[in-house]
């Protein structure tokens, strides 16, 4: 009796009936407790990061709780009409981003937000972060694959015009990333190997010229600490010094929380933004380090099923892109704290401090869970 009503229903009305109260939510349960347990853990070590400061840690939760809301909101969507309004935007994005080269807010010698006096102040180039592979997936699903040097050459315009926009603000850092994100879309797309040989060649003269024509003078001395930080220990060098300071004196267990001695005597600038997770490390030690990259291992792993199991081709390149973009945020920012890789001004991924960044970074998560609970109802592209 049941197989003959359940004949009667679509296929749709038949998986709607037999999924679970997060599928109807359109809710991945996996991600949303990933993404929990990283909010949970960052507010512990925000607190001691920032000194005990009570009213950065309620911005910061706040701002956790408006980007869950966020991810909720998002998952909702069907990727197919996300892809619609995409070109607007983009258009939106652009024009926010010329308003700051125009009339933005500037902060500690840089011009990269927009401020509404006693309602918002805001950073466009974050939600690029987002917009920008969703552009490049937009435009490619609907091309034949391997892109041709046409769309080719379109996808790198449309890239460049952001990149060159926010690297006027300056912000070396989000500009190499948003150029990353959409890259990761051209390489999900099966960019051919010729090409792919042809710009790591140009890495080499394009970074001179960068040195000598774009880059200031503090973001070649960043350069050049990178290369030598005891050069000027007292100095461009005192940062990652002592970084590897309280790296190194956590040990494997670490101190304790609230029993660092780097952040709390205030020998470590920036604590509780872009070096917070020297912090951790002084803190919880090794343990706390690796327990934190597992919760990010399994981030980037669920990431990569979704994209495996994306049934459309903007959402297998869109999820492909926003997975891989995630993971060189974690890479950026534990080899510049760590003295790998130069400093860049990259937040560690919903442990730094931040708001718009937090806000965007929850976003992109709810794209994935879109994208992938939403699969069993779009038809393939």
């Amino acid at each position: 009796m049941k197989g003959n009503f359940d004949r009667t229903l679509s296929d749709e009305d038949v998986l709607r009936r037999r999924a679970t109260l997060l599928q109807r939510m359109h809710i991945d349960g996996w991600l949303l407790l990933l993404l929990l347990l990283l909010g949970a853990g960052s507010l512990f070590v925000l607190y001691s990061a920032s000194g005990k400061n009570v009213d950065l840690l309620i911005k910061q939760a706040s701002s956790f709780g408006i980007g869950i809301v966020a991810v909720i909101a998002i998952a909702q969507f069907d990727p197919r009409f996300m892809a619609r309004w995409v070109p607007l935007g983009y258009l939106i994005g652009v024009g926010l981003l010329t308003v700051v080269e125009v009339m933005g807010h500037t902060a500690m010698g840089a011009t990269r937000w927009i401020n509404i006096p006693g309602v918002i102040r805001f950073q466009p180039a974050e939600f690029m972060k987002i917009i920008m592979p969703m552009t490049i997936a937009w435009y490619l699903s609907t091309r034949s694959l391997p892109p041709r040097p046409k769309h080719l050459l379109i996808s790198l315009a449309m890239i460049g015009v952001p990149f060159v926009l926010i690297l006027k603000q300056p912000d070396l850092g989000t500009s190499l990333l948003i150029l990353a994100s959409g890259a990761f879309v051209l390489f999900m797309a099966g960019l051919q190997w010729r090409w792919i040989v042809g710009a790591v060649a140009a890495i080499g003269p394009i970074a001179v010229g960068m040195w000598f024509f774009v880059m200031h003078d503090y973001q070649k001395q960043r350069v050049l600490t990178f290369l030598n930080p005891e050069s000027d220990p007292l100095g461009s060098g005192w940062n990652i010094i002592q970084s590897k300071a309280a790296i190194g004196s956590g040990g494997v267990l670490g101190k304790g929380w609230l029993l660092g001695t780097q952040s709390h005597l205030d020998f470590l600038p920036e604590s509780h933004t872009d070096f917070i997770i020297a912090v951790l490390a002084e803190e919880f030690g090794l343990v706390g380090v690796c327990l934190l990259l597992l919760l990010y291992l399994l981030l980037i792993a669920r990431g990569l099923v979704i994209t495996a199991q994306a049934q459309t081709l903007f959402g297998k390149l869109l999820a492909g892109a926003l997975t891989m973009t995630f993971f060189v945020y974690v890479f950026v920012n534990i080899g510049m704290v760590s003295g790998l890789l130069p400093v860049v001004g990259v937040p560690l991924p919903f442990i730094s401090y931040g708001g718009t960044h937090l806000v965007t970074l929850l976003s992109g998560f709810g794209i994935l869970m879109a994208i992938h609970t939403h699969r069993k109802w779009i038809a393939q592209v």
